[in-house]
Protein backbone atom coordinates (compact mmCIF):
# COMPACT_ATOMS: atom_id res chain seq x y z
CA UNK A 1 0.00 0.00 0.00
CA UNK A 2 2.75 2.44 0.83
CA UNK A 3 3.74 1.48 -2.49
CA UNK A 4 1.54 2.48 -4.18
CA UNK A 5 0.79 5.88 -2.31
CA UNK A 6 4.49 6.91 -3.79
CA UNK A 7 2.47 7.11 -7.64
CA UNK A 8 1.22 10.55 -8.28
CA UNK A 9 -0.52 11.36 -11.71
CA UNK A 10 -0.57 14.36 -13.75
CA UNK A 11 -2.96 15.09 -16.35
CA UNK A 12 -2.72 17.53 -19.40
CA UNK A 13 -5.46 17.86 -22.21
CA UNK A 14 -5.31 18.15 -26.08
CA UNK A 15 -6.74 20.94 -27.92
CA UNK A 16 -9.14 21.58 -30.58
CA UNK A 17 -8.36 25.04 -32.06
CA UNK A 18 -11.67 26.57 -33.23
CA UNK A 19 -10.14 29.15 -35.85
CA UNK A 20 -6.57 31.44 -35.74
CA UNK A 21 -4.32 28.89 -37.78
CA UNK A 22 -1.03 29.70 -38.20
CA UNK A 23 -1.22 33.22 -36.51
CA UNK A 24 0.46 32.01 -33.15
CA UNK A 25 4.31 31.98 -34.33
CA UNK A 26 3.30 35.16 -35.76
CA UNK A 27 2.62 36.92 -32.48
CA UNK A 28 -0.99 36.83 -33.11
CA UNK A 29 -4.91 35.50 -31.89
CA UNK A 30 -5.69 32.44 -31.83
CA UNK A 31 -9.50 30.93 -30.02
CA UNK A 32 -8.61 26.99 -28.85
CA UNK A 33 -10.51 24.64 -26.32
CA UNK A 34 -9.02 22.17 -24.02
CA UNK A 35 -10.80 18.82 -25.25
CA UNK A 36 -11.66 16.12 -22.72
CA UNK A 37 -8.58 13.76 -24.54
CA UNK A 38 -5.38 14.20 -23.35
CA UNK A 39 -2.42 12.70 -21.56
CA UNK A 40 -1.81 10.71 -18.09
CA UNK A 41 1.70 10.51 -16.77
CA UNK A 42 2.10 8.65 -13.61
CA UNK A 43 5.46 9.16 -11.56
CA UNK A 44 7.06 6.63 -9.28
CA UNK A 45 10.46 7.44 -7.72
CA UNK A 46 13.68 5.85 -8.42
CA UNK A 47 17.17 4.57 -6.61
CA UNK A 48 18.86 4.84 -9.64
CA UNK A 49 19.98 8.64 -10.70
CA UNK A 50 17.58 8.56 -13.43
CA UNK A 51 14.84 9.66 -15.28
CA UNK A 52 12.52 6.66 -17.29
CA UNK A 53 9.53 6.99 -19.65
CA UNK A 54 7.50 4.15 -20.70
CA UNK A 55 4.39 4.58 -23.11
CA UNK A 56 1.27 2.41 -22.99
CA UNK A 57 0.77 3.43 -26.74
CA UNK A 58 4.21 4.10 -27.55
CA UNK A 59 7.16 1.66 -27.89
CA UNK A 60 9.75 1.32 -25.95
CA UNK A 61 11.87 2.19 -22.93
CA UNK A 62 13.39 5.79 -22.56
CA UNK A 63 15.99 6.27 -20.08
CA UNK A 64 18.40 9.58 -19.02
CA UNK A 65 21.08 9.55 -16.84
CA UNK A 66 20.03 12.45 -14.69
CA UNK A 67 23.67 14.08 -14.71
CA UNK A 68 23.51 13.72 -18.42
CA UNK A 69 20.45 15.64 -19.18
CA UNK A 70 21.21 19.15 -19.68
CA UNK A 71 23.35 17.92 -22.43
CA UNK A 72 21.39 15.19 -24.27
CA UNK A 73 20.77 15.80 -27.90
CA UNK A 74 17.66 15.08 -29.64
CA UNK A 75 17.27 11.37 -30.45
CA UNK A 76 14.25 11.55 -32.98
CA UNK A 77 11.56 9.52 -31.26
CA UNK A 78 8.84 10.55 -29.06
CA UNK A 79 10.89 10.60 -25.61
CA UNK A 80 12.67 14.13 -27.12
CA UNK A 81 9.78 15.50 -25.70
CA UNK A 82 10.17 13.90 -22.24
CA UNK A 83 13.74 14.66 -22.67
CA UNK A 84 13.47 18.43 -23.71
CA UNK A 85 11.02 19.13 -20.86
CA UNK A 86 13.88 17.51 -18.03
CA UNK A 87 16.05 19.52 -20.03
CA UNK A 88 14.46 23.44 -19.51
CA UNK A 89 13.72 22.26 -15.71
CA UNK A 90 17.30 22.03 -15.33
CA UNK A 91 18.17 25.02 -17.08
CA UNK A 92 15.21 26.71 -14.86
CA UNK A 93 17.23 26.14 -11.72
CA UNK A 94 15.12 23.02 -10.66
CA UNK A 95 16.75 19.62 -9.41
CA UNK A 96 15.85 16.62 -11.19
CA UNK A 97 14.63 13.44 -9.21
CA UNK A 98 15.02 9.85 -10.12
CA UNK A 99 11.35 8.80 -11.58
CA UNK A 100 9.86 6.51 -13.88
CA UNK A 101 7.07 8.17 -15.62
CA UNK A 102 4.32 5.82 -17.14
CA UNK A 103 2.24 7.82 -20.31
CA UNK A 104 -1.15 7.15 -20.31
CA UNK A 105 -2.46 9.04 -23.97
CA UNK A 106 -6.09 9.09 -25.84
CA UNK A 107 -5.35 11.61 -27.62
CA UNK A 108 -4.48 10.72 -31.37
CA UNK A 109 -0.97 11.29 -32.44
CA UNK A 110 -0.72 13.09 -35.59
CA UNK A 111 -4.10 14.05 -35.69
CA UNK A 112 -4.00 17.70 -35.10
CA UNK A 113 -5.31 17.77 -31.31
CA UNK A 114 -1.79 19.00 -30.02
CA UNK A 115 -0.79 15.32 -28.51
CA UNK A 116 2.59 16.61 -28.23
CA UNK A 117 1.96 19.75 -26.21
CA UNK A 118 -0.47 17.12 -23.42
CA UNK A 119 2.59 15.31 -23.26
CA UNK A 120 5.34 18.02 -22.74
CA UNK A 121 2.68 19.63 -19.78
CA UNK A 122 1.82 16.55 -17.95
CA UNK A 123 5.62 15.48 -17.92
CA UNK A 124 6.67 18.43 -16.70
CA UNK A 125 4.35 18.86 -13.84
CA UNK A 126 5.11 14.91 -13.17
CA UNK A 127 9.12 16.11 -12.96
CA UNK A 128 8.15 19.22 -10.95
CA UNK A 129 6.49 16.94 -8.81
CA UNK A 130 4.33 19.43 -7.04
CA UNK A 131 7.17 21.87 -6.86
CA UNK A 132 5.19 25.90 -7.59
CA UNK A 133 5.70 27.21 -11.13
CA UNK A 134 3.53 29.58 -12.98
CA UNK A 135 0.95 28.63 -15.15
CA UNK A 136 2.62 30.55 -18.03
CA UNK A 137 5.64 29.84 -16.98
CA UNK A 138 4.75 26.25 -17.32
CA UNK A 139 3.47 26.54 -20.68
CA UNK A 140 6.34 28.91 -21.66
CA UNK A 141 8.88 25.81 -20.80
CA UNK A 142 7.09 23.20 -22.77
CA UNK A 143 7.38 25.84 -25.64
CA UNK A 144 10.27 26.01 -25.12
CA UNK A 145 11.03 22.17 -25.14
CA UNK A 146 9.40 21.83 -28.48
CA UNK A 147 11.36 24.47 -29.84
CA UNK A 148 14.55 23.72 -28.66
CA UNK A 149 14.94 19.75 -28.37
CA UNK A 150 12.35 18.48 -30.58
CA UNK A 151 13.27 21.42 -33.11
CA UNK A 152 9.65 22.70 -34.10
CA UNK A 153 9.48 26.40 -34.32
CA UNK A 154 6.11 26.65 -32.85
CA UNK A 155 4.19 29.49 -31.22
CA UNK A 156 2.34 29.19 -27.66
CA UNK A 157 -0.96 28.11 -28.61
CA UNK A 158 -0.89 24.37 -27.89
CA UNK A 159 0.95 24.37 -24.37
CA UNK A 160 -1.18 27.67 -23.23
CA UNK A 161 -4.39 25.79 -24.31
CA UNK A 162 -3.19 22.34 -22.33
CA UNK A 163 -2.40 24.80 -19.31
CA UNK A 164 -5.33 27.68 -19.04
CA UNK A 165 -7.88 25.14 -20.58
CA UNK A 166 -11.71 25.93 -19.43
CA UNK A 167 -14.65 24.09 -19.02
CA UNK A 168 -17.32 24.71 -20.83
CA UNK A 169 -16.24 27.76 -22.19
CA UNK A 170 -13.15 28.43 -25.95
CA UNK A 171 -9.97 31.01 -24.75
CA UNK A 172 -9.05 33.81 -26.94
CA UNK A 173 -5.41 33.66 -26.66
CA UNK A 174 -3.16 36.96 -27.68
CA UNK A 175 -0.14 34.95 -28.45
CA UNK A 176 1.42 38.50 -27.88
CA UNK A 177 0.91 39.41 -24.32
CA UNK A 178 0.22 35.33 -23.79
CA UNK A 179 -3.02 36.31 -22.13
CA UNK A 180 -6.60 35.33 -22.66
CA UNK A 181 -10.15 35.80 -22.18
CA UNK A 182 -12.63 33.24 -21.47
CA UNK A 183 -14.89 32.96 -24.59
CA UNK A 184 -18.74 30.88 -24.25
CA UNK A 185 -19.81 29.14 -27.00
CA UNK A 186 -23.79 29.02 -28.03
CA UNK A 187 -25.06 25.86 -26.16
CA UNK A 188 -27.06 24.69 -28.83
CA UNK A 189 -23.90 23.73 -30.88
CA UNK A 190 -21.12 21.21 -30.90
CA UNK A 191 -17.72 21.45 -31.89
CA UNK A 192 -16.65 17.90 -33.73
CA UNK A 193 -13.43 17.01 -34.82
CA UNK A 194 -13.48 14.42 -37.60
CA UNK A 195 -10.06 13.00 -38.17
CA UNK A 196 -8.62 11.91 -41.86
CA UNK A 197 -6.52 9.25 -40.16
CA UNK A 198 -3.97 10.42 -42.15
CA UNK A 199 -1.16 12.41 -41.89
CA UNK A 200 1.39 13.37 -44.99
CA UNK A 201 5.38 13.61 -44.65
CA UNK A 202 5.46 17.20 -45.76
CA UNK A 203 3.96 18.13 -42.17
CA UNK A 204 6.91 19.42 -40.40
CA UNK A 205 9.15 20.48 -42.51
CA UNK A 206 6.19 22.72 -44.74
CA UNK A 207 5.27 24.03 -41.15
CA UNK A 208 9.38 25.30 -40.95
CA UNK A 209 9.03 26.80 -44.30
CA UNK A 210 5.84 28.46 -43.56
CA UNK A 211 7.57 30.45 -40.70
CA UNK A 212 10.29 31.30 -42.87
CA UNK A 213 7.85 32.37 -45.40
CA UNK A 214 6.21 34.65 -43.39
CA UNK A 215 9.63 36.23 -42.04
CA UNK A 216 10.07 36.76 -45.32
CA UNK A 217 7.30 38.87 -45.89
CA UNK A 218 7.56 40.60 -42.73
CA UNK A 219 11.43 41.79 -44.11
CA UNK A 220 9.25 44.11 -46.08
CA UNK A 221 7.66 46.21 -43.51
CA UNK A 222 10.68 47.70 -41.22
CA UNK A 223 10.02 48.42 -37.88
CA UNK A 224 7.25 45.93 -37.28
CA UNK A 225 7.82 42.94 -35.50
CA UNK A 226 5.04 40.22 -36.30
CA UNK A 227 2.68 39.80 -39.43
CA UNK A 228 0.21 41.12 -36.96
CA UNK A 229 1.33 44.39 -37.04
CA UNK A 230 0.41 45.13 -40.65
CA UNK A 231 -2.37 46.16 -42.09
CA UNK A 232 -4.43 44.61 -45.22
CA UNK A 233 -4.35 48.18 -46.65
CA UNK A 234 0.07 47.85 -46.53
CA UNK A 235 0.05 44.98 -47.05
CA UNK A 236 -1.81 45.74 -50.60
CA UNK A 237 0.75 48.64 -50.73
CA UNK A 238 3.68 46.82 -51.05
CA UNK A 239 2.24 43.89 -52.45
CA UNK A 240 4.50 44.72 -56.06
CA UNK A 241 7.74 44.15 -54.21
CA UNK A 242 7.25 40.66 -52.06
CA UNK A 243 7.70 37.40 -53.68
CA UNK A 244 3.86 35.78 -54.71
CA UNK A 245 4.45 33.32 -52.11
CA UNK A 246 5.22 35.44 -49.16
CA UNK A 247 2.75 37.46 -49.79
CA UNK A 248 0.15 34.85 -50.09
CA UNK A 249 1.54 33.46 -46.90
CA UNK A 250 1.44 36.92 -44.94
CA UNK A 251 -2.31 37.81 -46.86
CA UNK A 252 -3.41 34.42 -44.75
CA UNK A 253 -1.89 35.47 -41.54
CA UNK A 254 -3.44 39.12 -41.47
CA UNK A 255 -6.91 38.22 -42.54
CA UNK A 256 -7.35 34.97 -40.21
CA UNK A 257 -6.23 37.49 -37.31
CA UNK A 258 -9.33 39.55 -38.41
CA UNK A 259 -11.44 36.71 -38.57
CA UNK A 260 -10.69 35.58 -34.94
CA UNK A 261 -11.70 38.54 -33.63
CA UNK A 262 -15.04 38.68 -36.14
CA UNK A 263 -15.35 35.17 -34.01
CA UNK A 264 -15.81 36.75 -30.80
CA UNK A 265 -17.89 38.89 -32.08
CA UNK A 266 -20.18 36.36 -33.60
CA UNK A 267 -19.93 34.25 -31.05
CA UNK A 268 -20.97 36.83 -28.41
CA UNK A 269 -24.00 37.41 -30.82
CA UNK A 270 -24.70 33.68 -30.84
CA UNK A 271 -24.57 34.67 -34.46
CA UNK A 272 -24.37 30.74 -35.72
CA UNK A 273 -24.16 31.69 -39.50
CA UNK A 274 -21.72 34.15 -39.34
CA UNK A 275 -19.70 31.67 -37.06
CA UNK A 276 -20.01 29.15 -39.69
CA UNK A 277 -19.29 31.69 -42.65
CA UNK A 278 -15.64 32.72 -40.94
CA UNK A 279 -15.28 28.39 -39.88
CA UNK A 280 -15.26 28.34 -43.82
CA UNK A 281 -13.51 31.45 -44.38
CA UNK A 282 -10.21 30.46 -42.57
CA UNK A 283 -10.38 26.80 -44.48
CA UNK A 284 -10.21 28.45 -48.12
CA UNK A 285 -7.51 30.89 -47.04
CA UNK A 286 -5.50 27.79 -45.38
CA UNK A 287 -6.32 25.73 -48.61
CA UNK A 288 -5.11 28.34 -51.15
CA UNK A 289 -3.14 31.14 -49.73
CA UNK A 290 -1.49 29.19 -46.88
CA UNK A 291 -1.50 25.87 -48.48
CA UNK A 292 -1.38 23.74 -46.02
CA UNK A 293 -4.18 21.56 -46.40
CA UNK A 294 -4.99 18.57 -48.60
CA UNK A 295 -7.16 16.33 -50.40
CA UNK A 296 -8.45 14.27 -47.72
CA UNK A 297 -8.99 17.72 -45.33
CA UNK A 298 -10.46 19.34 -48.56
CA UNK A 299 -13.35 16.66 -48.93
CA UNK A 300 -14.57 16.33 -45.06
CA UNK A 301 -14.98 19.95 -45.37
CA UNK A 302 -16.46 20.27 -48.64
CA UNK A 303 -19.18 16.71 -47.26
CA UNK A 304 -19.71 18.36 -43.96
CA UNK A 305 -21.23 21.46 -45.40
CA UNK A 306 -23.85 19.85 -47.34
CA UNK A 307 -24.99 17.95 -44.33
CA UNK A 308 -28.25 19.36 -42.38
CA UNK A 309 -27.30 20.82 -39.12
CA UNK A 310 -23.87 22.21 -40.26
CA UNK A 311 -22.96 25.67 -39.83
CA UNK A 312 -19.00 25.72 -40.78
CA UNK A 313 -16.16 23.44 -40.97
CA UNK A 314 -12.33 23.99 -41.75
CA UNK A 315 -9.08 22.08 -41.18
CA UNK A 316 -7.85 22.78 -37.47
CA UNK A 317 -3.97 21.76 -36.45
CA UNK A 318 -0.80 22.18 -38.72
CA UNK A 319 -2.27 20.91 -42.10
CA UNK A 320 -1.46 18.15 -44.27
CA UNK A 321 -4.25 15.87 -42.54
CA UNK A 322 -5.16 15.41 -38.88
CA UNK A 323 -8.78 16.78 -38.45
CA UNK A 324 -11.31 19.32 -39.76
CA UNK A 325 -13.71 20.63 -36.70
CA UNK A 326 -17.32 21.35 -37.43
CA UNK A 327 -20.09 23.83 -35.81
CA UNK A 328 -22.89 21.41 -35.70
CA UNK A 329 -26.45 21.74 -34.17
CA UNK A 330 -26.39 19.78 -31.33
CA UNK A 331 -29.60 17.55 -31.97
CA UNK A 332 -27.83 16.84 -35.49
CA UNK A 333 -24.59 15.46 -34.65
CA UNK A 334 -25.84 11.77 -34.77
CA UNK A 335 -26.72 12.07 -38.07
CA UNK A 336 -23.81 14.15 -39.17
CA UNK A 337 -21.48 11.78 -37.45
CA UNK A 338 -22.52 8.57 -39.23
CA UNK A 339 -23.41 10.89 -42.52
CA UNK A 340 -19.37 12.08 -43.02
CA UNK A 341 -18.31 8.39 -41.53
CA UNK A 342 -20.20 6.63 -44.60
CA UNK A 343 -19.01 9.08 -47.01
CA UNK A 344 -15.66 9.44 -46.44
CA UNK A 345 -15.36 6.01 -45.76
CA UNK A 346 -16.50 5.32 -49.30
CA UNK A 347 -14.13 7.92 -50.69
CA UNK A 348 -10.76 6.65 -49.20
CA UNK A 349 -11.64 3.05 -47.77
CA UNK A 350 -10.75 4.23 -44.20
CA UNK A 351 -12.74 5.32 -41.31
CA UNK A 352 -12.50 8.15 -39.70
CA UNK A 353 -12.98 9.31 -35.54
CA UNK A 354 -14.99 11.74 -34.50
CA UNK A 355 -14.91 13.44 -31.70
CA UNK A 356 -17.42 15.49 -29.49
CA UNK A 357 -15.04 18.19 -28.38
CA UNK A 358 -16.19 19.27 -24.91
CA UNK A 359 -14.35 22.23 -23.25
CA UNK A 360 -12.37 21.22 -20.43
CA UNK A 361 -9.93 22.08 -17.69
CA UNK A 362 -6.17 22.52 -18.47
CA UNK A 363 -3.77 20.31 -16.64
CA UNK A 364 -3.49 19.47 -13.19
CA UNK A 365 -2.76 16.40 -10.33
CA UNK A 366 -4.69 13.30 -10.48
CA UNK A 367 -6.47 13.01 -7.17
Amino acid sequence: MAQQKSVKSWRAPGRVNIIGEHTDYNEGFVMPIAIQMGCKVSAKPLAKPVIEAVSKQLPGVQRWPIQEIASLAPAGNWGDYIAGVAKEIVAAGYELKPMKLTIDADVPTGSGLSSSAALEVSAALALLDGRPIEKLELARLCQRAERNHVGMPCGIMDQYASVFGEKHAAILLDCRSQTHRRVPLPDSVEMVAVNTMVKHELGSSAYRTRVAECAEALSHFPGMTALRDVRLGELEREAANIAEIPLARARHVILEDWRVEQFLEAAEARDLARMGKLLIESHRSLQHDYEVSCEELDFLVDTALTIPGVHGARMTGGGFGGCTVNMVDKKAVPAFSAAITERYKQRYNLTPTLIRCVPSPGAGRVK
